[in-house]
């Protein structure tokens, strides 16, 4: 299955770990040595407010979407130190107060799906797949997938595989509604068709678990990302056939995305996009929060960490010996980074003057510390 799998090392992306148009230090270069693929800053979409009644058919005929602004195209899932995708991808997204919607067009050639049923492992088809984290901290997010035969495949996830989490998919998304439109004709490999396109009315409350729920306010930011799954086929006795190897087995699929994971693999939520919220009629340039550009470090520590039990079998037990420097500067201020660990567990914490206190654990749960 692609989404428990496989790491890959990437060749190296140049990232300036300081933010956005902000020179990194030679320290900061050298502390990202070997996870530059890490880093790159994640892609941003600002989606508006409508209050237009919207018909979940694949169409996109209304106004609102027709002024909606579409994402820049897909890419491999590994970002630049790959080949671009052989088929435009883009999708946009209106929201109202209860609603978050989301419209997908994927170029393609040849229109097939064969999962006929809810929750079949609609993977096994080309599909379109949503990853949403309303509270950013890479617990508690959702998926949602879906093939050109408008079939479902959704699950709820407590933490990431990375961290032993494990799908629940009987989880549904309480009151989605999906629609499907299809250029060309499907599961037939004569012809040459041009596109499909998927639309999704995701209830806001149903991504949520548990209580109280928090409507998005102006300025509130999500993570999500959006990734395409594409097998190699061909036809064979009217059917398409995924292309084999020379040992039979399938060959692997092809993962393009919104923003680049840099890994394939799609449950680094901290890799996502960033969706933010506006009910602005001119909505404002997306602009990464320093808050997010601070974060980085305790991803850092967190990435760090791992590399270091992988080699000796225990967490490290001060950031000298992940050959990270205390002190970092982010946005001009000086934060200070702290370590506490033991063989099995730790919590990495970073305080600044006047900012509210982040900390990570070994679990990669983010949190923002009440003082």
């Amino acid at each position: 299955m692609h989404h428990f799998c496989h790491f890959k090392r990437l060749a190296t992306l140049t990232f300036l770990l300081g933010g956005v148009g902000l020179s990194a230090s030679a320290q900061d270069q050298k502390a990202l040595q070997g996870l530059e693929h890490l880093f790159t800053p994640p892609k941003g979409y600002v989606v508006q407010h409508t209050t237009q009644a919207l018909t979940m058919d694949g169409k996109l005929q209304e106004s609102a979407w027709q002024q909606a602004p579409w994402t820049s195209d897909f890419v491999d899932i590994e970002g630049a130190a790959k080949p671009l995708p052989t088929y435009q991808t883009r999708v946009k997204m209106l929201w109202n107060d209860s609603t978050l919607f989301i419209a997908a067009t994927m170029q393609e050639p040849h229109i097939w799906a064969y999962q006929t049923h809810h929750d079949d492992i609609i993977y096994k088809d080309n599909d379109f797949e949503v990853f949403i984290d309303p509270d950013d901290n890479t617990h508690q997010y959702f998926e949602v997938e879906v093939n050109a035969l408008n079939k479902i495949f959704d699950l709820y996830l407590p933490k990431p595989y990375r961290n032993h989490g494990d799908a629940l998919i009987s989880w549904d998304v309480a009151g989605l509604r999906s629609g499907v439109s299809i250029d060309g004709t499907l599961n037939q490999p004569k012809d040459k068709d041009k596109s499909w396109t998927v639309e999704m009315a995701i209830p806001l409350r149903a991504v949520r678990m548990g209580f109280p729920f928090a409507p998005p306010t102006e300025g509130t930011l999500w993570r999500i990302n959006f990734s395409r799954v594409e097998w190699d086929t061909r036809a064979a006795n009217g059917k398409y056939v995924k292309l084999q190897d020379a040992t039979g087995k399938d060959l692997p699929e092809r993962n393009w995305v919104w923003s680049p994971q840099g890994v394939i693999n799609m449950h680094y939520p901290e890799r996502w996009g960033y969706l933010q919220f506006t009910r602005q009629a001119k909505a404002p340039a997306f602009e990464m929060p320093i808050s997010e550009l601070r974060r980085r470090y305790l991803w850092l520590v967190y990435y760090r960490q791992q590399q270091y039990r992988e080699k000796n079998g225990r967490y490290a037990s001060s950031l000298a010996e992940l050959n990270i420097a205390p002190q970092v500067t982010v946005a001009q201020q000086a934060n200070q980074l702290q370590l506490e660990a033991t063989t099995q567990q730790f919590t990495a914490t970073l305080m600044a003057p006047g900012a509210t206190t982040l900390r990570i654990n070994d679990e990669g749960l983010v949190e923002t510390v009440k003082r």
